[in-house]
């Protein structure tokens, strides 16, 4: 396939696509396995549940299907693959965790739909912290669950509102090396910060706007090495940035920014954004990754729009790996993961 020249003026030259229509289409998430490995999350007619491929783009088969049974989804919305290599999938529709080895073989589910502590209401965002507990984000609860990843419940905060310490469809939530956790609260538009047993620190934002330091639905959240917090500041078209504290430091919004969707820290101390695809004055839709400093200096952005290799279309999240490889989840007709590699 043709190779977009736009791609090579800025040092990310296009590696490698994975995948195809059938194989990875409704990607929805991806992480990265040992020995090479590459597990792709999808939900669509052709695959729900997960795709392992290889750097030679090899199709080694998939894990799950459609349903409601062991091992099967509805509407996964996250994967991680934790130090075992075992897969723990959220799946948002069945209001539970799935936890399989690599090898496809079923280990255990937990969660349930209700609003009684450990029941789950379609719950949005998970990450494990410090001491490899599940942390997730229970969306139309409007709170935080924490649970041991063999699911027994150990905390619960928050509730409806607008108070400190409530949410309104909370979604994004990082966790910072010290166990700290920010959960972007959709509605209320703001990000809040808890200690790791949940007790409120700090929100930022909180009024609806686009004055500085003000959030509009906010999205992902990423977290640097300093503890600094960055928010995807999604309808307002930019990225802005607080310390720990809370502080606002900074907001960067331009064209080349666009419109920030996911976000992810570099071991290197470089910001990539996913820039989601607003249209521009011309009519052409944009799509793609946005390489900048912590400081807000944008160093140089690759990919573009289409369907061919090193193009985009609609791309949802990013991930960097110790290595600095870079990769990207095709969301709409992409239906595919990207890797590229400075």
């Amino acid at each position: 396939m043709a190779i977009a020249s736009a791609l090579f003026r800025c040092g990310f030259p296009y590696i490698k696509t994975l995948g195809m229509r059938r194989v990875t289409t409704g990607t929805v998430d991806v992480a990265p396995g040992e020995n090479g490995l590459v597990y792709v999350l999808g939900r669509s007619v052709f695959l729900f549940g997960i795709r392992i491929l290889n750097w030679d783009d090899e199709d080694l088969g998939y894990i799950g299907r459609e349903g409601t049974n062991d091992g099967q989804f509805q509407w996964p919305v996250k994967l991680i693959v934790d130090k075992n290599q075992n897969f723990i999938i959220l799946d948002e529709a069945l209001n539970r965790i799935t936890t399989m080895s690599s090898d496809g073989s079923f280990i255990s589910k937990w969660g349930e739909y209700g609003c009684d502590e450990g029941q789950l209401n379609r719950p949005a965002g998970m990450a494990l912290d410090k001491d490899d507990n599940l942390v997730i984000v229970d969306g139309f609860n409007h709170r935080v669950q924490k649970f041991t990843k063999e699911g027994k419940f150990l905390a619960s905060w928050g509730q409806y509102g607008s108070e400190e310490g409530q949410f309104n469809t909370p979604w994004g939530i990082g966790i910072r090396d010290d166990g700290d956790i920010f959960i972007s609260d959709w509605k209320n538009n703001r990000v809040q910060h808890f200690t790791e047993d949940g007790e409120f620190v700090k929100q930022f934002g909180g009024l609806s706007g686009n004055d500085k330091a003000r959030l509009n639905r906010p999205a992902g959240v990423a977290i640097d090495e300093d503890g600094d917090v960055y928010v995807a500041d999604r309808s307002n078209s930019r990225v802005q940035v607080f310390e720990s504290d809370g502080t606002f430091v900074d907001a960067w919004q331009s064209e080349e920014i666009g419109r920030p969707w996911g976000m992810a820290v570099g071991a290197d101390g470089t910001l990539y954004v996913v820039d989601g695809g607003d249209p521009n004055p011309m009519g052409v839709q944009r799509s793609r990754i946005v390489r900048m400093t912590l400081s807000g200096e944008v160093l140089d952005s690759f990919g573009s729009y289409g369907q061919y290799d090193g193009q985009m279309d609609w791309p949802h999240d990013v991930g960097v790996d110790s290595e600095g490889s870079v990769y990207v989840g095709d969301v709409h007709f992409g239906m595919r993961i990207q890797k590229f590699v400075k």
